[in-house]
């Protein structure tokens, strides 16, 4: 059976029901229309109020221009130098005085004719002193090839005059530089000077025969040595280094066959 036949009360109300549906709906729109005229309403006449400013003093400015700057500082005024006092001016040089003239007249005798003149002595021409090569120089006797240990004493040590001399003339230092000073070709070269050839070697320049001071040095070291080792019999030359460097000065003595004792006898021949 059809259900709109079995509730026609139902049908008979719908039309009601659709024009109560239609009704509610415009008097909603209403209200939402008026509630919102209301807000908007109030809103507009709510009151602002301006934010409160203090109340400040007015400060009074006034612009006032800078002073002008200072006026910079006036120059120094120029130096005057004081005028330069003059130099006395110098005395006049007295003129010298003349010695007194003396009355009495010099007497000019001419010499008597019965003196003759004497000729001058002829002073003969000192030989140069020589320097001796490796090769003249060659078996020479040294402080290390004489007899004995270095010592000069006897007693079966034997002399070794070569040392004895040697160690005196290196403690005095003059000795050296005399050399030098009188010979500096010769020991430049690596020369030995010769000082003693059986009489002493003259030096230009020097009074007397040969070297005063090397003289003197070698003739005291001989004359203070034993007796034994002054006799002792020496044979060539024999070669004396001042010191030990490469470089030493060295003095050259000696003849063919001779003694120590020769050395101190030509001294005293010379002082003589």
């Amino acid at each position: 059976m059809n259900r709109r036949a079995q509730d026609p009360q139902r049908d008979r109300q719908a039309p009601v029901r659709r024009a109560l549906g239609k009704r509610g709906s415009w008097l909603a729109g209403a209200v939402s229309v008026g509630a919102h005229a209301a807000l908007l309403l109030a809103l507009l006449s709510a009151r602002v109020e301006p934010p409160m400013v203090p109340d400040v003093e007015p400060i009074v400015v006034a612009l006032v221009a800078p002073p002008p700057p200072p006026p910079p500082p006036p120059p120094p005024p120029p130096k005057v130098q004081a005028p330069k006092a003059k130099a006395p001016a110098a005395a006049p040089p007295s003129p010298a005085k003349s010695p007194p003239r003396s009355r009495l007249k010099p007497t000019r005798r001419p010499p008597p004719p019965d003196v003759e003149p004497l000729p001058a002595s002829e002073i003969p021409t000192p030989a140069p002193v020589f320097g001796l090569g490796e090769a003249e120089l060659a078996g020479a006797r040294t402080a290390g090839s004489g007899a004995g240990g270095g010592g000069a004493g006897g007693e079966g040590g034997g002399c070794n005059m070569v040392r004895l001399i040697q160690d005196g003339l290196r403690k005095n230092p003059r000795i050296q530089s005399a050399i030098a000073r009188a010979h500096p070709d010769a020991v430049a070269a690596g020369k030995a000077i010769m000082v003693w050839d059986g009489d002493w070697m003259r030096n230009s320049g020097e009074e007397g025969k040969g070297l005063a001071g090397i003289r003197q040095a070698i003739a005291m070291e001989v004359a203070f040595a034993p007796e034994p080792c002054r006799a002792d019999p020496v044979h060539g030359l024999v070669l004396i280094s001042l010191n030990d460097g490469p470089r030493s000065v060295r003095l050259a003595l000696g003849t063919g066959r001779w003694r120590w004792s020769d050395l101190a006898l030509a001294q005293s021949t010379r002082r003589g």
